[in-house]
């Protein structure tokens, strides 16, 4: 069933043609952790906030140069709903006061993880300097009741509820398509658990994102033909939630009660070896430096499938800000300070943009 959207904006300054749907396979963690949980272009989706220099159908007055002009797009932290098959959504929006919309440029999608927000992902995990520095715009929705679907058995209410999280993603990134500038072949999306899981669902289900950058997470369901994508995941060898050698962590209930949740993913190195399998890629090379562990894949027309480890870190986001109250009634680790997950999947990202053609 087609999403039909609008969309409405609130603003609050810090400072100064979406992809074509895939099958949908059936089949996110809906456990409440504080770790970082996480279309087309609709017609009819149109905006319903905004100034008057919009055009006639509701998007921002094109540019000079028949892009849309991002008149409409405040710098800084701006909130934003989105209403998706009859559901009011919600998701901030963060455009660096430098970056100027006269050129096409890079979106980041960034999904929190269970128990998270957007304004928490955003808070947390240091995109928003990432990208002050890279100079692109990243977008951090809210799962409803702080959690995705991401299969047909996970993760809590959005499976109970029959939510479209892939379709809320779909329309959000057409959305801010028609709103400026935004580049198809540098559309990006990452995520941390729950968030990831529905980050690696978008990818199969599909061709939004050049490449896809995973934290802590794993597959839930299936994943039968996905459309080739270049993949970075993050993952400590400590995790019990998305244990790195695969099956049940300490948060799956089998997907059953009123938060189901059922996250039996296989180990990493079988996830890694699909990618690779999608991407035709080569064996992968691998180097270790103290707890960290890189390996790495260089794949054709510029792709790469990598997984990078961290021997003593559990499930959490590296790099990230310390939350010692969200930890203790968790049972989380600290962030790891080995990796900085957020600049690393940033170069990677940056160094992936989608082929030319594809």
């Amino acid at each position: 069933m087609t999403a039909l959207c609008r969309e409405a904006t609130t603003s609050r300054t810090a400072g100064a043609p979406a992809g074509t749907r895939r099958l949908r396979s059936p089949s996110l963690l809906a456990g409440f952790l504080v770790a970082l949980v996480g279309v087309t272009a609709l017609a009819g989706c149109t905006g319903n906030g905004g100034d008057d220099r919009r055009g006639g159908d509701g998007a921002p007055a094109p540019s000079a140069t028949g892009r849309p002009s991002g008149s409409d797009v405040p710098a800084g932290s701006s909130e934003h709903t989105l209403t998706v098959d009859g559901r009011e959504r919600t998701y901030r929006l963060y455009r660096p006061a430098s970056l100027q919309l006269t050129g096409a440029v890079p979106l980041v999608v960034m999904l929190h993880g269970a128990a998270g927000t957007g304004e928490q992902a955003e808070e947390a995990y240091g995109w928003t300097e990432e990208a002050d520095r890279g100079g692109f715009v990243v977008a951090f929705p809210d799962g409803l009741k702080r959690a995705w679907a991401a299969s047909e058995l996970c993760c809590g209410q959005p499976v109970r509820q029959g939510v479209d999280d892939v379709a809320f993603i779909e329309a959000l990134v057409g959305t801010l398509r028609d709103r400026m500038p935004v580049d198809p072949a540098r559309t990006y999306v990452t995520g941390i658990s729950n968030g990831g899981l529905l980050a690696y669902r978008l990818a199969c289900d599909t061709d939004l994102f050049a490449a896809v950058g995973a934290v802590a997470t794993t597959l839930a369901g299936e994943c039968a033909s996905p459309a080739p994508v270049s993949v970075l995941h993050i993952h400590g060898l400590r995790d019990e939630t998305m244990p790195y050698r695969g099956g049940p962590g300490k948060r799956d209930n089998g997907g059953t009660g009123r938060n189901p949740v059922k996250i039996d993913g296989p180990p990493l190195t079988e996830l890694m070896a699909k990618w690779r399998a999608v991407d035709d890629c080569p064996a992968p090379t691998e180097r270790t430096d103290g707890p960290v562990t890189r390996s790495t894949t260089s794949c054709p027309q510029g792709r790469a499938v990598d997984l990078i480890t961290i021997a003593d870190a559990g499930h959490q986001w590296p790099g990230g800000k310390p939350n010692p109250r969200a930890e203790q009634l968790l049972g989380l680790e600290p962030p790891s300070t080995a990796l900085d997950a957020t600049a690393e999947i940033w170069k990677f990202f940056s160094a992936h943009p989608r082929p030319a053609g594809s």
